[in-house]
């Protein structure tokens, strides 16, 4: 039987057994940027399913902004952790992004941006389509480097939601 690839849509609404609220071991895929942000071995670390991470990011409104780092503390928050795995929310803020687009959804993923305030070349359109929805909206857009272009909000601090 051949294989069947998934549509976005499916991944964002397959739970994934979780959340799951797991210890920080010195293994884990994402320890290094957790300890850059504080944690310890042994510190709860939540992984929270995709549907939580898509929930977030259209709580958004219109002209506001979100890191990965802020939905990261909203995901601890909500499960009772003190830190949230950033590699898995960032897949799934990945996964939010394209099926907002493959569905035709009012999901406003092109206000979630990368924590230096970068935008994220992996959204529908890349981040030229980001560019373009988060000037539609009055942003000012950046671009840093010379051979491989990275696009930035302009003082992106002031846009973002409330912690």
């Amino acid at each position: 039987m051949p294989y069947k690839r998934k549509t976005w849509q499916e991944k964002l609404e397959d739970p994934k057994n979780m959340p799951k609220i797991v210890p920080l071991e010195a293994n884990f895929p994402c320890r290094r940027p957790l300890e850059k942000m504080g944690a310890e071995i042994g510190v709860s670390v939540v992984l929270a399913p995709p549907s939580d991470v898509n929930a977030i990011m259209q709580s958004i409104p219109k002209g506001r902004l979100i890191t990965l780092s802020q939905i990261c503390e909203r995901l601890a928050a909500k499960h009772g952790a003190q830190y949230c795995c950033t590699l898995t929310t960032g897949i799934f803020v990945t996964i939010a992004a394209n099926a907002a687009e493959e569905m035709n959804s009012d999901v406003p993923y092109w206000r979630t941006i990368k924590n230096n305030g970068e935008l994220n070349s992996k959204y529908p359109g890349g981040a030229k389509q980001q560019k373009a929805l988060l000037e539609k909206e009055g942003h000012t857009i950046i671009s840093k480097g010379k051979k491989h272009i990275r696009y930035v909000v302009k003082d992106f601090e002031r846009f973002l939601v409330e912690r």
